[in-house]
């Protein structure tokens, strides 16, 4: 009798949630013969992207694949299977003074996901998205073939399978490239804005730092709209840090980690309360500018130091929301969708603003373009619908676009450009959702 695989299945915003088949092997001729025993498949790497993207008939989870290959130390170039996580990769690589080139708001994802999701950073307007230091990677095809891919070789696998949400096959090796870092910690200025005017001549008089982002209050009006603070930074040299930094500067001390024990019941969050954060956020720096040094885990991933944090938003889940509105239309774009979301009564708790740099044009898949993008999570309910679909005409308006990592509910006619790549073996819900919406 064939085993069942069947289990319920959910990314980290518990939305949807699917019952499907889910296998992971490590043995590469056992993987071949999982693809060619099915029709319909997606690979899922951690499950810490929002939408619904590695959700599908079949699914392969790369788990299993999760050892390192080669660390060239010298050139700082690491190869590894493709379900290695952002955050192995850093236990090793921080110690001997290397870093992620490009990395996103989690270090809880597999190197297979980022190079699918072509991930970017708080550093994309300076260095680009991960795929700009992918070196090569192997994948399999729909008739088990395994393929090397690079800019010289099966590049047109390489530039469909980057940011392609793993429709051309699946990632099973990477080999890429890490940066130079002398410390593991980041000088940091926090600046605060009164509205939408200040933080985008912040954003511009902020282009030569390598990491810019703002966390922003996304239920303000009038001429409060916008409120914001700014976090800018750069990797610290040694000799930049305080005394008691500079003996260690390449390890951290360990933190205790707090856990989230339970969903949050759903009368939790709501309008007051995220009204309350967000002041309470605002005001908590009290002075204009702040500057500081801290460490690259408070820098880069603030939300990964509290185990569970996703059951905050209750059993019914959450989404997260991102868009990138084209810089020429930018804060006219941004007013209106956080406009629209004060409007709404569905605030967000995490609302962050980047700026994005130019598109390159070989990735064509990739999310990014020249911009400004927000992201914004909000409890699923029964209003939000109407909102997502408020924000998805305004975003097609102003000419942007919204990015499919996270997407479980837009509308499909921002995402055409998946159909470029569609494969009739390697389906996930999320490509079928915007496949027969445009039928």
């Amino acid at each position: 009798m064939k085993p069942n695989f069947t289990q319920k299945v959910t990314n980290w915003g518990n939305f949807p949630v699917v019952e499907k088949e889910m296998r992971s092997e490590d043995s590469f001729k056992k993987i071949k013969e999982f693809v060619l025993n099915h029709n319909e498949i997606i690979a899922r790497g951690n499950g810490r992207c929002y939408g619904d993207a590695s959700l599908g008939e079949s699914i392969f989870s790369t788990k299993k694949l999760n050892k390192f290959i080669n660390f060239d130390r010298l050139n700082g170039v690491i190869e590894c299977e493709s379900g290695v996580l952002l955050s192995d990769i850093l236990e090793i690589a921080v110690p001997q003074g290397y870093f992620l080139y490009v990395t996103p708001g989690t270090k809880f994802i597999s190197v297979g996901g980022a190079i699918a999701s072509d991930v970017h950073g708080k550093n994309h307007h300076a260095e680009g998205c991960f795929s700009e230091y992918v070196i090569e990677f192997k994948l399999m095809t729909e008739n088990g073939e395994i393929i090397t891919c690079s800019r010289e070789e099966n590049s047109e696998k390489f530039w469909a399978t980057i940011g392609g949400m793993g429709l051309t096959g699946i990632i099973l090796t990477a080999k890429f490239k890490l940066k130079n870092i002398e410390s593991a910690y980041i000088r940091q200025e926090s600046i605060k804005a009164e509205n939408l005017d200040e933080i985008f001549k912040l954003f511009d008089e902020s282009e030569n730092w390598t990491y810019t982002v703002a966390w922003i209050d996304c239920l303000q009006k009038g001429k409060n709209i916008g409120r914001s603070i700014l976090m800018r930074g750069e990797h610290a040299f040694q000799h930049e840090l305080p005394q008691s930094l500079s003996k260690t500067p390449l390890r951290l001390k360990k933190k205790l980690q707090p856990t989230v024990p339970f969903y949050f019941p759903g009368f939790v969050l709501n309008a007051l309360t995220v009204k309350i954060f967000n002041w309470l956020y605002y005001k908590k720096q009290s002075k204009k500018e702040v500057k500081n040094f801290i460490d690259y885990e408070t820098f880069f991933y603030p939300l990964d130091a509290i185990n569970d944090w996703n059951k905050i938003y209750g059993k019914s889940g959450f989404i997260q929301y991102q868009m990138v509105i084209p810089k020429e239309a930018g804060k006219e774009g941004m007013k209106k969708i956080l406009e629209t979301i004060a409007n709404s009564g569905n605030g967000s708790f995490l609302a962050v603003l980047k700026l994005f740099g130019k598109h390159n044009p070989e990735a064509y898949n990739s999310f990014p373009v020249e911009g400004y993008t927000l992201a914004l999570d909000f409890k699923v309910n029964s209003k939000l619908k109407k909102l997502v679909d408020q924000l998805d005409a305004i975003v097609q308006e102003f000419g942007g676009r919204i990015y499919l990592t996270k997407d479980s509910m837009s509308r499909s006619s921002l995402t055409n450009y998946l159909k470029n790549i569609q494969n009739p073996k390697f389906v996930s819900l999320q490509h079928k959702r915007i496949i027969n919406n445009n039928s």
